[in-house]
Formats: structure tokens, C-alpha cells, sequence
């Protein structure tokens, strides 16, 4: 099977090309491809060199799959030429997401929507993966009626530069800004550009929109605030959830632990809880401080994290991707 990752040297195209041989997936024929100033470079993958392309020649090539991570202006110009190509794409931007006729796809959720006919998917934001991870068992089971997040997001989120200007400041010099501030002992209340209409953030609006999206819902009511902070192993998230139905804590806990890619870490007395620091470089996403919300009939806290180049960009387009090998909806 021929693959491309588009977007192979940026840093969720290095992570793809690492779970892509953790995992095993079944590549044939590795086409990475980035920017023209990488064109003719070369890349190791499972201890073979493979020569960086552009996309032109890409195309030409024929992938079977493309995952694409190279940011909205190139996944609008070029998808839909690897899709009229015969190829199936699997994109990381957020072109797609909220077009009708795009599936947005997380795979424990809805990957049964997909069909052999989709050759453009969407893979959501990564707050929202972790995000509806969470959310989708406990609204089967209990009906959300209304939803406010926070998040505490990486500064990989936004990129090596955001990571360079982190490093840089640690070490006490005067790097590029990638952001309008200092991050490094620092919070800000930014991820994404600012919408002139609504006051929100980008991020934040994705947190709104794209949950309902997946898990095919229109009634449910969500509010966000997205804050970058100077962590780089993956984002957090403080979710107060109103139900339609009461709950029981120890039955949210017992639901959860039983979810596919849900690890429950959940215990105060031995200051046991998800942290950035123990999921990076893990495939799970983590929830914990499951408390009652005393404040408000019916309503429930939790502390969500996950690492946002893997579950939430890379890990979740390869299993994408696998669905639609195991299933047969790929045409080789």
C-alpha cells in the first residue's frame, strides 16, 4: 500500500511516521512529502531512506492514503487533487471539519459513518479529541445538556517555533515570538486568532462546534475559554458537565474505565491524577478528579489530558486510516 504523509518533516509528520511503524501499518511504498525547500531530502522509515517529493509528484504516484498534515491553505488546494487522484485523504487541518458533506471522525466514536466514497476525512482538533473521548459515554448514558472547558494547552500545539521561543526563553534569551508575549512563566488566553464577531478564539469555537459534529448531536450546549501555557507534553482540560439525568461518581468512574483508549486516574488520597507530564508520548487520553458539582443539579467535574501530537493529531488519523484497511474502504 502506498502512503504519503504530507507535511513529513513538521512535527505531527514526524510523529505520524513513528506510529505509523509503531503500529505496524501495512506501507508498501513510503511517499513523504513537504515543501519544496525539503524536495530531494531524505527520511529513514522502518531503516529504509525514502526521498522527500513535492506534492505535484505525489499526486502523480497514486497513494492509496494520504495523511496530510501541512496546515488549511495546502489542504485546500491540494485534497481534493489527491482525492480526484483516487486517493483517500485524511487531513489534519481545520479546512474540512465543518463542511457538510466531510465526515469528522474519531474513531471509537463514529468511524461507522464512513463509507468507501469518502476520499477527503477530517480529523478533528486536538482538543476535541480528548475532549469527546470523555463526553460521548457520558452522554449515551446520562444525556449532556450543557458543557463549559478550559484548557491548558502545549505550546507544541502551535508548532517548533512555539517550542523554540519556550526553550529559548528557559534558557534566558530573546527569541523569535511566535506569540505576542513571553510564555515561559507565563499563561495566555490566546490559542488561535481572536473571531472579530463573537470575541472567541478559533480554538474555542472548534470546541464548540466540532464535538457535536461527532457525536451527532445538535442539542447540547458548550462554552470554551483555550489558554496556552509553557508545558510541551500535551494539552488539559477542566470540563463542568450539566446532565439531563442524575449520576452516580463511582458509576462515571466505572463507565469510563471501561471506554476503549480512556485510562481513569482517579485517586486523591495517593495524588494520583492525569498530568501532561505522564501522557506524553502516549496514545491514551486520561481523565480524573471526577467530583460532583455541588453548585449546580445534576452537574459533574473532571480533568481531562492527552498528548496532542499523538491522540490528538498523529495516533488518531492512523487509526482512521486502519478502520478503513480493516473495513475495506480503501481501494488499493
Amino acid at each position: 500500500m502506498k502512503v504519503a504523509v504530507v507535511g513529513a518533516t513538521g512535527m505531527v509528520g514526524k510523529v505520524m511516521l513513528k506510529i505509523l511503524e509503531e503500529r505496524n501499518f501495512p506501507v508498501s511504498e513510503l511517499i513523504p512529502v513537504a515543501s519544496e525547500r525539503s524536495v530531494g531530502k531524505e527520511i529513514s522509515f522502518k531503516g529504509k531512506s525514502y526521498t522527500i517529493v513535492s506534492l505535484a509528484d505525489a499526486v502523480e504516484m497514486k497513494p492509496a492514503i494520504a495523511l496530510f498534515s501541512a496546515g488549511g491553505e495546502t489542504s485546500k488546494q491540494w485534497a481534493p487533487r489527491f482525492a480526484d487522484a483516487g486517493t483517500t485523504v485524511i487531513d489534519n487541518s481545520s479546512q474540512w471539519r465543518m463542511v457538510d458533506t466531510i465526515p469528522l471522525i474519531v474513531p471509537e466514536i463514529n468511524a461507522d459513518i464512513l463509507t468507501v466514497n469518502d476520499k477527503i476525512i477530517a480529523n478533528p482538533n486536538c482538543s476535541t479529541i480528548q475532549l469527546v473521548m470523555v463526553l460521548n459515554p457520558l452522554h449515551k448514558k446520562y444525556g449532556i445538556k450543557r458543557i463549559v472547558v478550559s484548557t491548558y494547552q502545549s505550546v507544541t500545539g502551535t508548532g517548533k517555533d512555539a517550542v523554540d521561543q519556550l526553550e529559548g526563553e528557559i534558557k534566558g534569551e530573546t527569541p523569535t515570538k511566535v506569540y505576542p508575549y513571553q510564555i515561559f512563566k507565563n499563561a495566555l488566553p490566546h490559542c488561535d486568532v481572536f473571531d472579530e464577531e463573537t470575541g472567541y478564539t478559533k480554538e474555542e469555537l472548534k470546541l464548540t462546534l466540532e464535538p457535536k459534529k461527532i457525536m451527532r448531536v445538535d442539542a447540547m450546549n458548550i462554552t470554551a475559554t483555550a489558554v496556552r501555557v509553557p508545558v510541551q507534553g500535551g494539552h488539559s482540560e477542566a470540563v463542568n458537565i450539566e446532565f439531563e439525568k442524575d449520576f452516580n461518581v463511582v458509576d462515571v468512574q466505572r463507565l469510563l474505565s471501561e471506554q476503549e483508549g480512556i485510562v481513569v486516574q482517579d485517586n486523591p488520597d495517593t495524588n494520583n491524577y492525569p498530568m501532561p507530564i505522564y501522557a506524553e508520548g502516549k496514545d491514551d487520553v486520561f481523565v480524573g478528579r471526577i467530583r460532583r458539582d455541588f453548585s449546580q443539579r445534576n452537574s459533574l467535574n473532571l480533568w481531562i489530558v492527552a498528548d496532542n501530537l499523538r491522540k490528538g493529531a498523529a495516533t488518531n488519523t492512523i487509526q482512521i486510516a486502519e478502520y478503513l484497511v480493516e473495513n475495506k474502504l480503501i481501494k488499493l
